[in-house]
């Protein structure tokens, strides 16, 4: 997602993503790939995780600078589809990446304010190998895509991302799911608009919410 694009902004907003990982002990190598509670995750169970608190999620304008947009509130929801035994791969469908643009600040030249960042084109694909590692592609023939609509002092711009897939990493120490400059090209948008929107957001805890008590969700 743009400027210091809001946690995932796309993804990323994002997102977005995505899911995986709880502080619970590592599971025996016959487990699934995603736990929760001590016991396999269900297909058809929803994962769900907001930004850690005390981060933001970000879009900025380069991988080592801090111009863009910023949100501290922002969410997604996945539905797990598969979850074999690990050491495997687990497949989700992201459903829902959610960006609070009364939460998204822009410190872009000539940006009053973010009115809104919305994760296109979904649901996107998610898959979660027992390393952590995480990979979220579009459907075929689409697009990871977000777009940030932003007030200027000519009023309101629409800057549109895309990307062809996303990398994030899950952490059982605090089930966590991080994203780390994960690069979308401008598609369409104003001069104020950068060329490249670059994502990083903290997602944590992800939990199973179709579990009684929502425990963290660990990958195994």
């Amino acid at each position: 997602m743009p400027m210091r694009t809001p946690r995932s902004l796309l993804a990323l907003t994002g997102a977005a993503a995505a899911l995986a990982l709880s502080a619970a002990s590592p599971a025996s190598a016959d487990s699934a790939v995603l736990a929760a509670g001590g016991t396999a995750v269900a297909v058809g169970d929803v994962l769900n995780a907001s930004v850690a608190s005390g981060t933001t999620a970000t879009l900025y304008s380069s991988a080592t600078g801090t111009s863009g947009v910023s949100c501290t509130s922002s969410a997604f929801t996945a539905t797990v589809t598969d979850n074999p035994a690990a050491p495997g791969t687990a497949t989700e469908s992201l459903t829902g990446h959610t960006f609070t643009s009364s939460s998204c600040t822009s410190n872009v030249t000539g940006v009053l304010g973010v009115t809104s960042i919305t994760v296109d084109n979904l649901p996107y694909t998610t898959t979660v190998a027992s390393d952590g590692t995480l990979t979220v592609t579009p459907a075929a023939g689409s697009t990871i895509q977000t777009t940030a609509r932003l007030r200027t002092l000519l009023g309101t711009i629409t800057c549109v991302y895309q990307a062809t897939s996303l990398t994030g990493k899950a952490d059982n120490a605090d089930s966590s799911l991080t994203f780390t400059n994960q690069q979308f090209t401008k598609s369409s948008g104003s001069s104020l608009c950068f060329a490249n929107g670059y994502f990083t957001a903290k997602y944590a805890p992800v939990t199973d919410t179709s579990r009684p008590g929502n425990p963290a969700v660990s990958v195994n």
